[in-house]
């Protein structure tokens, strides 16, 4: 049987051996599930759309762009998309318009000084001129079996990081504390358990595994990939983060984008670590 949901990881840090794509510190994936084209997050640049190019991948026919949260190397590419779209547009070759889906909070801007803004440099009333924004706090199925999971519920203290210089301009003007609460997910439903697609796990990636538990009504969760913002981690967060995703007999953990080595080298010795890198491709049945 063909499989369900195959992801190809356009954007990572790292690139896989004898595979002559390139790297930036960003995150993008490239998804097709039941006859949807999904891009998830952009990276940082427009090298998504290189690297995209080089694999023999057309983006012109998306029909959904997903962002995990408004952080620059997750959303930076957005206008190099917008300016392919519209060359494309202009040279009279067809291009779909893709429905983009996002939390609200994910286009406020976010100044942390020195940076004015690290959040998206193009705005949400401006992309609305190009593709369709749909913006949710609840969860959203893409597909009979893919889930954009809203905002996730932090239930463990352990996951908790002040946010320290992080600010986010609100819509009022008021200048908050980001708690990056547009930080989300995906949730694939295959028939072995849950697979969880992660952008960089801002909000904890046993929130969302919790989370994406009671989106789905499934407690078997086989593969992880995506970012688990593991960069630092205290002792206990990170002792509790191993112990945890150990407890869910894994099949799979694909952690990359903006998880250190060490913390690759502690959650090797408890859970089935796997290599990711730009040009890999997994399936899920």
């Amino acid at each position: 049987m063909a499989p369900q949901l195959s992801l190809t990881v356009l954007v990572d840090n790292n690139t896989i051996i004898d595979h002559y794509f390139s790297g930036e510190p960003g995150l993008s994936f490239l998804i097709t599930i039941q006859g949807k084209k999904i891009l998830f997050d952009t990276g940082y640049s427009d090298l998504f759309l290189k690297n995209a190019k080089d694999m023999g991948e057309d983006l012109l026919d998306l029909d959904m762009v997903v962002l995990s949260h408004g952080h620059n190397d997750h959303t930076g590419g957005l206008p190099d998309l917008v300016r392919y779209m519209t060359r494309a547009r202009m040279d009279r070759i067809p291009v779909r318009r893709p429905t983009l889906i996002a939390h609200p909070g994910c286009f406020y801007p976010r100044p942390k000084l020195p940076v004015p803004n690290i959040g998206s440099i193009i705005t949400e009333e401006e992309l609305q001129r190009h593709v369709s924004v749909e913006l949710s706090t609840s969860p959203r199925w893409l597909t009979d079996d893919l889930v954009f999971l809203g905002q996730i519920e932090r239930k463990f203290d352990f996951e908790y990081t002040a946010a320290g210089k992080r600010k986010v301009l609100m819509p009022d003007g008021r200048i908050d504390d980001d708690e990056l609460l547009d930080d989300t997910a995906l949730a694939y439903r295959s028939k072995k358990g849950l697979v969880i697609i992660t952008g960089c796990s801002h909000s904890g990636i046993c929130n969302i595994v919790e989370h994406a538990k009671g989106v789905c009504g499934e407690d078997r969760i086989i593969g992880i990939i995506g970012g688990l913002h593991l960069l630092a981690p205290d002792r206990p967060r990170l002792e509790e983060t191993v112990s945890y995703l150990q407890n869910q007999h894994l099949a799979s953990l694909h952690a990359c984008h903006c998880t250190s080595l060490s913390a690759k080298i502690a959650l090797a010795g408890a859970n089935p670590l796997q290599e990711v890198g730009v040009g890999m491709t997994l399936s899920w049945e």
